[in-house]
């Protein structure tokens, strides 16, 4: 798989909105990054270098990245180990990809809430 991506960022910020619209309680976050996240675990994102990324329980992603032919997301050099990179030539394939939304959303379900890190979330217990 190339390491470049040659959707436009409009083309791609499309897709990505189309993909999310097929689940109406998902939310997407982030004005200039777009991701969404379910109790602090992020579990898709619009990556700056052009794709968009799912995360997948162990054995779907394994899945996913043989039957596409496509890699694992990086971030700052360093890789997203459930991650999955859709390759451009799926990224309109939105009934496809909305079953992988959907086992990525029924995923980060099953996982631990991550604590708040929000500012004034944390109040000083009396002594």
């Amino acid at each position: 798989m190339p390491d470049h991506h040659t959707t436009s960022k409009p083309e791609l910020q499309k897709a990505y909105d189309a993909l999310l619209a097929t689940i109406p309680e998902i939310e997407q976050k982030g004005k200039n990054n777009p991701y969404t996240s379910y109790n602090g675990h992020m579990y898709t994102f619009l990556a700056k270098e052009g794709y968009i990324a799912i995360r997948l329980p162990k054995a779907v992603c394994e899945s996913f990245l043989e039957k596409y032919d496509t890699t694992l997301a990086t971030s700052y050099g360093a890789v997203m180990k459930e991650y999955v990179v859709v390759p451009d030539s799926m990224i309109n394939q939105t009934t496809e990809l909305a079953d992988y939304l959907q086992q990525s959303f029924d995923y980060v379900k099953t996982l631990k809430p991550k604590p708040s890190k929000k500012k004034g979330t944390n109040k000083a217990k009396p002594n």
